[in-house]
C-alpha cells in the first residue's frame, strides 16, 4: 500500500515524540539503590519487597547500664551473645513479658556492647513480623557473608489463620539447610507462647484432637533455647530507673522531689515501667530546658 508524503512525515514525528518521552522517563526514574555493604554498618533493616538490606546509620538505643531492674535477663543475654560472637554454641532467645520493661532496648543494648567488644564483628538485622515469610531469601543472603548477625524481630505474635510462623520454625530448628552458623534469632513478645490465651483455649475447645490443634503454634516458642521473662517492676525499681536516667542526663533535682514527681507521673499513667520512667524523664527535661541526646525509652 502506497503512503503519501504526509503519512510518512506524521510517522516520523510520532517516532521522534515517543523517543523523547522514553528519554524523559528514563531520566526521571530513580537510580537503582546500591546494595548495602554488610561489613560497613552496625545494623540493617530488611526490605523484602526489594530483597535488600538497608543500612541504619545511627542505631536508636540506650546504654546497657541504664537498663535497671532486669539484671538477670541482661546477664544471660549478653553472655549468650558473646558466645555467639566468638563462634561458640549459642541459643536463639525469646524475651517475653510485661510491656515497657526493656525487652527490645536490651537486645539493642547487648548488640551494641558486644559489637564494640568485637570491633564491629557483629551485625544486627531487624525483620518485621509481617515479613517473616521472606526469611529464606534473607538467610540465603546472610549465609554468604563472612560476618555474624543477630536477626531481631520486635513484638512477635501470631493470630488465627496466620501461617508466617512456619518460616520462623524452619529458621529456628528445621528445614534441610537449617539456620546458618553465622545467624542467631532474638525476638520480643508480650506473649509467652506468641499467641493470645483466648486463641489457645478456643482451638482446644473446638478441635477434634485439642492438643494437636495447638501444639503446632505453641511449639514455636519451645524452639527458642532461651526464654527470658520480664515482669512489672515495683516502686523501688521504678525509682532506681528514674534516678539512673536523671543522673545520666544531668537533671539536678533533690532526690525526694524527683521521687515524688516520678510517683505522681506513674499514678497518672496507671503503671510503673521503664517506658513510663523514660516518658517522665522526657517531661522533666523539657520543663528544665535540657536537651536529651538521641536515645529511646523502653
Amino acid at each position: 500500500m502506497a503512503r503519501d508524503g504526509n503519512g510518512e512525515a506524521d510517522g516520523a514525528e510520532l517516532r521522534a515524540l515517543l523517543a523523547r518521552i522514553a528519554d524523559a522517563l528514563e531520566r526521571a526514574a530513580p537510580a537503582g539503590a546500591e546494595p548495602a555493604d554488610l561489613h560497613a554498618n552496625e545494623a540493617f533493616v530488611w526490605h523484602p519487597e526489594e530483597s535488600r538490606l538497608v543500612a541504619v546509620e545511627d542505631v536508636n538505643r540506650l546504654d546497657l547500664e541504664l537498663l535497671v531492674g532486669i539484671d538477670r535477663p541482661a546477664a544471660t543475654l549478653i553472655e549468650n551473645t558473646r558466645r555467639f560472637a566468638r563462634g561458640l554454641p549459642a541459643n536463639n532467645a525469646l524475651l517475653w513479658g510485661a510491656r515497657g520493661m526493656g525487652k527490645s532496648s536490651l537486645v539493642k543494648a547487648v548488640h551494641g556492647a558486644v559489637s564494640a567488644e568485637t570491633g564491629g564483628g557483629l551485625g544486627l538485622v531487624e525483620v518485621h513480623r509481617e515479613d517473616l515469610g521472606s526469611l529464606p531469601v534473607l538467610l540465603a543472603t546472610l549465609r554468604r557473608v563472612a560476618r555474624r548477625f543477630i536477626l531481631f524481630c520486635d513484638d512477635l505474635s501470631f493470630e488465627a489463620e496466620d501461617t508466617t510462623f512456619k518460616s520462623l520454625k524452619a529458621l529456628l530448628e528445621g528445614g534441610i539447610e537449617g539456620r546458618p552458623a553465622n545467624v542467631i534469632f532474638y525476638a520480643t513478645s508480650n506473649r509467652r507462647h506468641l499467641m493470645p490465651r483466648e486463641m489457645i483455649e478456643n482451638e482446644q475447645s473446638t478441635a477434634i484432637v485439642p492438643a494437636e490443634a495447638v501444639d503446632e503454634k505453641v511449639s514455636l516458642s519451645d524452639r527458642f533455647g532461651l526464654w527470658l521473662g520480664f515482669h512489672n517492676c515495683d516502686q523501688e525499681t521504678y525509682f532506681r530507673i528514674v534516678e539512673g536516667y536523671a543522673e545520666r542526663y544531668g537533671l539536678r533535682l533533690p532526690r525526694e522531689k524527683l521521687r515524688a514527681e516520678a510517683k505522681e507521673w506513674s499514678v497518672t499513667r496507671g503503671a510503673r515501667s521503664g517506658r513510663v520512667a523514660w516518658q517522665f524523664i522526657q517531661d522533666l527535661a523539657g520543663r528544665a530546658g535540657v536537651t536529651l541526646d538521641r536515645a529511646e525509652g523502653r
